[in-house]
């Protein structure tokens, strides 16, 4: 069986399956051998992610290892179709010279395999962003360096914007700091644009939940800086924590717990989805008409 890429969720399902080999007792050698494998490298590159795991061989796994609950059962059949699911072709196919990163790759992957995300940020989320803000922020981050790259890029942005509207549509909870909606983007007209949009998305969408977290809260958890939490169908969640010029993604359970722990701190602080809307309405009013 060739050997893959490691992803995020064949990481995910290599480790699920290393906990159920250790709760059964059996060294990789003695799992190796009973699940027919060719030694213990086979079996390490499975559970690190390096090689795929087919149907007849994820059921080997489950009855070697004794897994009987079929809760258990459903969760690794359940990630290890999100391991080996080529979703990601529909966006990359279309957008792949606007994809810098195989790190900005690996988060399109699964921001269309979650079903929810949750986050702190500084600026709008790409999710909720007008196509003139999207603009606006690609261009100042003098990444993309000619213009057809940066309206590239932001065509590729917009094209996310699906997952909210598909069929089974993602979840989007966002805590977003007031700096976000004081620092004027693109201009009065952009930023005007931008607001109404994202008052339009909170009262509409009942999948989008828009919380500010106000100056007058002072300080929170997330002075660090912006990151997510992304959620799956079946398995833990992952952390995605974004820097310049790459991200950082944490699947271990104590990482995403701390970040969970900082979005539940920040919940607290933060305006409820009534009060974010009326703060939006209050700050068009007073600042753009």
């Amino acid at each position: 069986m060739p050997e893959a890429r490691p992803t995020v969720h064949r990481r995910r399902l290599g480790s699920a399956l290393r906990s159920l080999r250790r709760a059964a007792g059996l060294s990789m050698d003695e799992a190796a051998e009973r699940l027919s494998l060719s030694g213990k490298p086979t079996l390490s590159k499975i559970e690190n992610g390096k090689q795929r795991v087919q149907g007849l061989a994820l059921t080997a796994f489950l009855e070697v290892y004794g897994v009987q609950d079929e809760v258990t059962r459903r969760t690794i059949r359940e990630m290890a179709t999100l391991a080996a699911s080529n979703r990601r072709t529909s966006l990359l196919d279309e957008y792949r010279e606007a994809v810098q990163t195989e790190g900005f790759e690996e988060y399109l992957h699964l921001e269309e395999l979650a079903c929810a995300t949750e986050g702190y940020l500084l600026i709008v989320p790409g999710l909720l962003q007008t196509r003139d803000y999207a603009a606006s922020i690609v261009e100042r981050s003098q990444v993309w360096p000619s213009r057809r790259e940066v309206d590239r890029f932001v065509d590729l942005r917009m094209a996310r914007q699906t997952a909210l509207t598909r069929e089974t549509p993602l979840v989007l909870s966002c805590i977003l700091d007031e700096a976000a909606l004081r620092r004027t983007v693109g201009g009065r007209a952009t930023m005007k644009s931008q607001l109404e949009r994202l008052l339009e998305v909170s009262e509409q969408r009942d999948n989008v939940k828009l919380r500010i977290l106000p100056f007058e809260a002072g300080a929170h958890a997330g002075s660090d800086g912006s990151f997510q939490v992304l959620h799956f169908p079946a398995g833990p969640p992952v952390a995605v924590v974004e820097g310049k010029t790459t991200s950082v993604y944490l699947e271990e359970t104590g990482d995403v717990d701390r970040y969970r722990s900082a979005l539940d701190s920040l919940t607290g602080q933060a305006l409820d989805l009534g009060q974010t809307q009326r703060f939006l309405h209050d700050l068009i009013k007073d600042c753009y008409t």
